[in-house]
């Protein structure tokens, strides 16, 4: 079993079951593969497998946070007649170690766990948040995670957004529906489009629908002005420390009008408008200050929809129709330990 160095280079991945994901379209693989390349050695590690102790005598820092992780060796990929070569098996994982979050063992800690964010998710955010005491980056910053719920946080730059209303209560959406003719109905702790709705107000049992996402009254939801500039695409704009550096446009299928990848929008190459880099310009100060240093935005027909900061996804989209080496720019961007 191989044990992390004394030089603090090492990069844990806290994740989904490393054996569900898929190598050819995950951005955690493909900044794993990106760090490996960097001779930065990778472990893998569930937020199950986070704890904490006190020494048996405490001293003012004797609090820590442990990790039950595993060295992983992952394969290359080559990219080939437009789609990711992926070898089988693709990864390798040593025994596990029980070993502590400190700057001498992780430089850096990715916090790459898909959402929901649940209870579970948010105890881990708190044992993070001792191993950053202590000096460890974490990827993103615990506390931010915590704070930026993916809907409720691009609230802070509502003047970006097209018109919108957060609430339970059905009258005020019925209004809101009403009064904007075509709204998306989004649930707070969604994810890849999953429970977004199209409603409009002739909508047959309108208030209905309203009592159904609102688990009658029980939960806000987001309402949105829906933006028929949709049906031209969805952007995905991927922000290191601020700073775009790049984006794909996700188009819906059909007559879906949701277009995420995963309820099959497609991905098509393209650039930014002069719009959307105003709009991370003035992201940019607020994401650094905040300690968000890998960030995914949605933006519709120049409209900022989401920001995505649990675990954006892209690079593969982005690396395979850009020919941009994108994961590997990330790594290069990668803050001091």
């Amino acid at each position: 079993m191989t044990l992390p160095s004394a030089s603090g280079r090492s990069q844990l991945f806290v994740i989904d079951p490393i054996e569900r994901l898929n190598p050819a379209r995950d951005s955690s693989v493909a900044l794993m593969q990106a760090a490996q390349r960097a001779d930065l050695p990778v472990w893998v590690a569930h937020p199950a497998d986070l704890s904490a102790a006190l020494p048996a005598r405490p001293t003012p820092d004797g609090h820590g946070a442990w990790v039950r992780a595993r060295r992983v060796q992952l394969a290359p990929m080559a990219l080939e007649d437009g789609a990711w070569q992926v070898s089988d098996p693709w990864f390798r994982l040593e025994e596990p170690a029980l070993l502590p979050l400190e700057p001498d063992v992780f430089t850096h800690v990715w916090m790459r766990k898909d959402p929901p964010v649940d209870e579970a998710y948010l105890y881990a955010t708190h044992l993070l948040e001792l191993a950053e005491r202590r000096g460890v980056r974490v990827l993103n910053r615990p506390a931010a995670v915590r704070g930026w719920n993916e809907k409720l946080g691009a609230l802070r730059f509502s003047h970006l957004m097209a018109p919108s209303l957060v609430s339970s209560r059905v009258d005020q959406l019925a209004a809101f529906t009403a009064e904007q003719g075509e709204v998306v109905l989004k649930p707070l702790g969604g994810r890849a489009g999953q429970g977004v709705v199209f409603a409009a107000a002739a909508t047959p049992g309108l208030r209905a629908l309203l009592e159904l996402v609102t688990a009658m009254e029980q939960l806000p939801v987001m309402a949105q002005a829906f933006l028929p500039g949709v049906r031209a695409g969805d952007k995905r704009i991927l922000l290191v420390d601020g700073e775009p550096l790049g984006a794909i446009n996700r188009v819906p299928s059909g007559a879906e009008f949701r277009s995420n990848l995963a309820v099959g929008g497609q991905p098509e190459v393209t650039a930014l408008s002069d719009r959307e880099r105003q709009i991370c310009a003035e992201l940019a100060p607020v994401l650094r200050q905040e300690g968000l240093f890998f960030v995914g935005i949605d933006v519709i027909d120049g409209r900022l929809s989401e920001i995505n900061v649990t675990s954006p996804t892209g690079i593969r989209e982005v690396e395979r129709l850009a020919g941009v080496p994108l994961a590997d720019q990330v790594i290069a961007r990668l803050p001091a330990g």
